[in-house]
């Protein structure tokens, strides 16, 4: 994918990494919707990188036509869409489905209704990019968060199904799974008054070092260039990822092992 001319729409863009990407994308050439369901924030970010602002609820149908509506009316048809709007949900089996139902809607259906929307046009112009940003929690889990472990798997597994089925279509797809990155998300984890939100965080703070989001997003821009799958911030995620496939019972062992230690 030719980013220079292109059209990106970000979503989560009103901090942390998707800020960066929406950054990194306006410096490769792209015209770029920052999209934040915080206007005040979409809005800071828009005039960083001399952007357009959206405020938008990201993960429902209505809120993605709004997005592509004010990227097509400003720039043109989109050429890039990166779904990185994402929370972290509740600890252990998540007891409210309601927040169930929340987590599942903004972490995985955001990215399968914004591919329903963009993949016809996308396979008439035999040209798209779609960048799922997922977790190393996708690849590996998240000790202590159900609801979080889950929902990232799903994304890992939708944007998997999206390069199979569309990569002969003329369709990118990039899947970004970093561990710990210095982002609003993670502070509100590791400052949490709740100590097994803090086990949570110290699970990932703990696994590798915490990298800022300007790295994450320099692979994102990269990947999507290259027209590269699974974009690994901390490369040790695919030595981790290896060993679970290689003897799952030995790596469920040692993460039980990891989890009594942080407590």
């Amino acid at each position: 994918m030719k980013i220079d001319g292109s059209v990106a729409v970000v979503t989560g863009a009103g901090s942390g990494i998707g800020r960066s990407i929406a950054a990194g994308l306006a410096s490769a050439g792209a015209s770029v919707v920052a999209c934040d369901i915080d206007a005040a924030s979409a809005a800071d970010t828009a005039a960083m990188i001399g952007g357009v602002a959206a405020t938008a609820d990201a993960a429902s149908t209505d809120g993605i036509a709004t997005l592509l509506d004010t990227a097509r009316g400003t720039f043109g048809p989109v050429d890039i869409y990166v779904a990185n709007a994402g929370i972290t949900g509740q600890l252990g089996l998540g007891d409210d489905e309601a927040a169930w139902d929340r987590i599942i809607d903004i972490n995985v259906r955001a990215h399968i209704r914004a591919a329903k929307a963009l993949v016809p046009e996308w396979l008439e112009r035999a040209s798209g990019y779609f960048v799922a940003v997922a977790s190393a929690a996708g690849l590996l889990t998240q000790l202590g968060a159900a609801p979080y472990s889950v929902t990232k798997h799903a994304a890992v597994g939708f944007a998997e199904w999206l390069a199979i089925s569309y990569g002969d279509k003329g369709i990118g797809v990039s899947c970004v799974c970093p561990m710990g990155v210095e982002t609003p998300l993670l502070r509100g984890m590791t400052d949490s008054p709740d100590a097994d939100m803090r086990v949570a965080a110290a699970a990932v703070t703990s696994a590798g070092a915490v990298i800022g989001p300007d790295a994450v997003a320099a692979l994102v821009v990269q990947a999507i260039v290259d027209g590269t799958f699974l974009v690994l911030p901390h490369p040790e995620v695919l030595t981790m990822y290896r060993q679970k496939g290689a003897d799952y019972s030995r790596w469920i062992a040692g993460m039980r092992r990891y989890q009594r230690t942080l407590r």
